[in-house]
């Protein structure tokens, strides 16, 4: 069995565990620590060290920002401490751990997962998946004929005077901020919205909101498809784990 090691940094908390990467299963339960607040690049690498550690994990690890990621560099930092950009995150990592790390968007991690072992499997060819993650953010990736098309950031998308992620994240349903009426009807606003502009086969929704998608998902009309993550809130930790032995 060929394992992987995956970390999902999210706005609000840490989570890592070792995979079963034939399966996309996680082999035992994950860990979660809060995000350090501020969530700088020292404290949150110092955060990573103590997850590994406690598995005591020896090989190479994948770890996921919510941040757009390109060549291990973080270039934004809307979720996590604005410090973060223009960082190298995948040399410091591997500098922390004294080990291989490597890095990726947080929703494109999600996505790798969901197409490999969950509810995108098997829709490559001809067909065009639009994967979204509702937590502190909103998080997106798209799939068009089965290749990725990384570091979207949906969620800065301006829909009725908001930026999108502040009107309809996943946090705001989590914190009791708004009703579940009036946060189903942001996100069936939303979801509309990026279905006429992607016109995709299939929208996954995701993010830790998604293990009570039966609250909700029956209530939102669009016209795509859409179904919750089968791997739900672990399908980071899975993502992160693939690309680690890619």
């Amino acid at each position: 069995m060929e394992t992987g090691f995956g970390i999902d940094i999210g706005g609000s908390g840490i989570k890592g565990a070792p995979v079963d990467l034939s399966t996309g299963q996680l082999l035992t339960e994950r860990c979660r620590i809060a995000t350090p607040q501020p969530a700088t690049p020292l404290a949150v690498s110092g955060t990573v060290a103590e997850i590994v550690e406690m598995f005591q994990w020896n090989g190479p690890i994948g770890c996921t920002i919510p941040a757009v990621v390109q060549k291990g560099v973080v270039h934004n930092a809307t979720n996590i401490d604005k410090t973060w950009i223009g960082v190298s995150a995948e040399e410091m990592l591997t500098e922390r751990l004294n080990r291989s790390a490597k890095v990726i968007n947080d929703a494109d991690a999600a996505g790798l997962a969901e197409m490999k072992f969950g509810a995108g499997a098997g829709y490559s060819e001809g067909k065009v998946v639009l994967m979204l993650t509702f937590g502190t953010g909103i998080g997106s990736t798209l799939f068009v004929n089965g290749q990725q098309v990384p570091n979207m950031e949906l969620g800065d998308l301006e829909l009725d005077g908001h930026n999108a992620e502040q009107h309809a994240a996943g946090r705001l349903r989590e914190e009791d901020l708004v009703s579940w009426s009036e946060w189903t009807s942001r996100v069936e606003r939303y979801l509309q919205h990026v279905e006429n502009l992607f016109w995709p086969d299939l929208i996954i929704f995701g993010g830790g909101i998604s293990n009570l998608a039966s609250e909700f998902l029956p209530h939102i009309k669009t016209r795509t498809l859409i179904v919750p993550a089968k791997l739900r809130n672990n399908a980071g930790i899975t993502g992160a784990a693939l690309i680690a032995q890619a």
